[in-house]
């Protein structure tokens, strides 16, 4: 007989509070040696990085194909039950396709191709509600690697990174797309990572690391508050912020660190100043994650384990090599770039693997962030999609 444990969605990239962890519980503590049961395989979904979002009974994601495409598999069996195009997929060096999580809410999916293609679209068959690109709608660039970002909703907006000029964040009505704010007096290109949302005191604050900066600006009407540069790289700032306790921590890799910033709501606005910085967590593109006080994440290649408020180091491990990393119940879910998975405790005493296992090589090194939900774990490397049982 099955433990019991809980069980939930990933709607969003970074899982439900955008942070990296799942809410699951009663899930394999340890792997078999040839890792836990493959339910099932699904190949020629299309190049690119993305990650999913699982809801109920099915699974969104991206792939390039002759054009970006959105599609909807079932969760049971793989099965494709829909697909829709964004318009023209790029190539890239570095990888071609989209790089995007699809965004779930109240029946509605909100996606954004590698080329600025802005759509809101009904989850059960891909109909278009409405589409805008926004890096012609708003001046932007499409950074070197192209976006990567996935869309924020935050009460009825859709907010997104176009980087244009007094647009570096803007937001636009979930209902019909249309402006409702933009960042003005910020105008940073686009980084690749993506926006949150918290709140300090009274004020709902956005929060991402752009192509020069870790910023803060008011979600009501994009009123920029802060800028930081000290934990900005000049090539590529991938990393999610993670906020916590009226805190937000910023990092990026190519020899920058981290800065754990203090933010305190006054008269309206948001008022922040650096608490330490330190190059002890210089993480590339696989995030981190925050468990009891304590942040998990690769530092270049090595598995850091880092106390929150200090950025004091508690451990470090080779593990896995770089890669991605997600939390779910008590345990790290460790995706090397050279193709591991990897299964190791969330704890400051040291670095406990419990199991790991090869994934297929497909030609790029595995940078699809994976994802605990429904008591699966769902890998994604370029067109190729697994789906495993961890539930315990």
């Amino acid at each position: 007989m099955k433990a019991a444990g809980t069980r939930s969605d990933w709607p969003q990239w970074r899982g439900p509070a955008r942070d990296g962890r799942s809410p699951e519980t009663g899930l394999l503590k340890t792997w078999p040696q040839t890792g836990p049961k493959l339910l099932w395989s699904t190949k020629e979904l299309g190049t690119g990085y993305g990650s999913m979002c699982v809801v109920g009974n099915d699974v969104y994601l991206h792939g390039g194909l002759k054009d970006s495409m959105v599609h909807c598999l079932e969760r049971t069996s793989g099965k494709r039950k829909w697909s829709v195009s964004l318009g023209r997929t790029l190539d890239q060096n570095r990888g071609n396709g989209p790089r995007a999580t699809p965004t779930f809410e109240n029946g509605r999916l909100y996606v954004m191709s590698e080329d600025g293609e802005l759509a809101c679209l009904q989850a059960s068959d891909g109909k278009k509600i409405w589409q805008k690109n926004i890096l012609t709608g708003y001046n932007g660039e499409n950074p070197n690697w192209l976006l990567s970002e996935s869309p924020l909703l935050e009460q009825d907006l859709v907010i997104v990174t176009p980087g244009g000029n007094d647009a570096c964040i803007v937001a636009v009505s979930k209902a019909d797309g249309k402006d409702r704010w933009t960042s003005r007096g910020l105008s940073d290109g686009a980084g690749y990572a993506s926006n949150i949302a918290a709140t300090v005191g009274n004020v709902r604050v956005i929060l991402n690391l752009t192509s020069k900066a870790g910023v803060g600006v008011r979600a009501s009407d994009g009123k920029p508050m802060f800028r930081f540069t000290e934990a900005a790289n000049r090539t590529a700032n991938c990393t999610t912020p993670v906020f916590f306790n009226n805190r937000v921590f910023y990092t990026s890799a190519y020899g920058t660190g981290a800065q754990l910033v203090e933010l305190e709501a006054a008269g309206g606005e948001v008022k922040a100043k650096e608490v330490y910085f330190s190059r002890d967590m210089m993480n590339h593109h696989g995030g981190v994650v925050l468990h009891q006080g304590y942040l998990y994440g690769f530092s270049n290649q090595i598995l850091t384990c880092m106390d929150f408020n200090t950025g004091e180091v508690k451990w470090r491990d080779r593990s896995v090599g770089k890669g991605a990393v997600t939390f779910a119940d008590g345990m790290l879910f460790l995706l090397g770039e050279g193709h591991v998975m990897g299964l190791a405790e969330a704890t400051p005493e040291g670095y406990r693997e419990k199991g790991r296992f090869s994934i297929p090589d497909q030609g790029f090194p595995s940078w699809a962030h994976p994802v605990v939900a429904q008591g699966c774990l769902f890998i994604r490397d370029q067109g190729l999609l697994s789906c495993y049982e961890v539930a315990a």
